[in-house]
């Protein structure tokens, strides 16, 4: 039995789609609506029962503090093991995240699996395209404006990385003890964008983009550094793939990755739709 955390997730919706038709696959989420649901709330920990589960992909429950993420994992974590469940599937972040500000919570729960009494994989996801179109996308005028410097960023498909961790999670035992790097090939940089959306990029600077964030009012306080920080990372030029030792991606899907390029200009697209 699978068990996928998330599952109502943007990732983990598109894990489950590349799941249908196979027989054995629970979908956790906080409103389980029908029998291959279960409730999963990784902030009420009496809701983690994972019994008959072999194999759990454990979602990322980001998105908080530190405190309150790596409550929630170890939560599920200790669940896991008081269940019986055999391997645990872990959506990470990619080794050159380490500066960014939601880094900590990850390397924690690595450290925790390489700890636990049951087999783990590791999926260290690059920062999406699509989240990209969120925190560089065009302004009204066309212009990006977005702190990025010259940096660039190694952005990867979400469905992608949603096609690994399906791949992965149906076969366990090839994987386990595993720690997969999983980052775009081509690195994009903020002219790049700029061209694919059509308009014009003028990089602003971090204390005006952090300014904006603020006083935009929709950001609660843990959010703000960790924006600021993410486009400081990546003007640093830390996420541009070069840091990244044995990226697994090509390998795992067994083709070519989609192009972060036009998976960035459809999310722009959209958003302007």
């Amino acid at each position: 039995m699978i068990l996928v955390t998330g599952a109502g997730g943007a990732l983990g919706r598109l894990v489950v789609a590349e799941l249908a038709g196979r027989d054995g696959v629970l979908l956790g989420t906080r409103t389980p609506r029908s029998a291959a649901e279960r409730r999963v709330d990784f902030d009420d920990p009496a809701s983690l029962d994972f019994t008959g589960v072999d194999t759990l992909l454990l979602i990322s429950a980001g998105y908080g503090e530190d405190d309150i993420v790596i409550a929630r994992h170890d939560a599920a974590i200790s669940a896991a093991e008081k269940a019986g469940v055999r391997h645990i599937v872990y959506t990470s972040l990619s080794g050159d995240g380490d500066h960014l500000p939601y880094a900590l919570a990850h390397r924690w729960t690595e450290r925790r699996l390489r700890d636990a009494p049951l087999a783990w994989t590791v999926l260290r996801n690059g920062l999406y395209a699509e989240f990209l179109a969120d925190i560089a996308g065009p302004g009204p005028d066309g212009t990006i404006t977005a702190p990025l410097g010259e940096g660039r960023l190694a952005a990867v498909a979400r469905a992608d990385l949603a096609e690994v961790a399906a791949r992965v999670v149906s076969a366990p035992e090839e994987h386990a003890g595993r720690v997969y790097e999983l980052v775009g090939e081509r690195a994009l940089g903020g002219a790049e964008l700029a061209a694919a959306a059509g308009g014009a990029y003028a990089p602003g600077s971090l204390g005006a983009t952090r300014e904006a964030i603020t006083a935009g009012g929709g950001a609660l306080p843990y959010q703000v550094p960790m924006l600021v920080g993410t486009y400081s990372a990546i003007a640093g030029g830390f996420l541009d793939g070069s840091g990244v030792e044995d990226n697994a991606l090509r390998g795992l899907l067994g083709r070519e990755p989609r192009a972060a390029l036009e998976v960035y200009r459809e999310a722009v697209a959209a958003g302007n739709a």
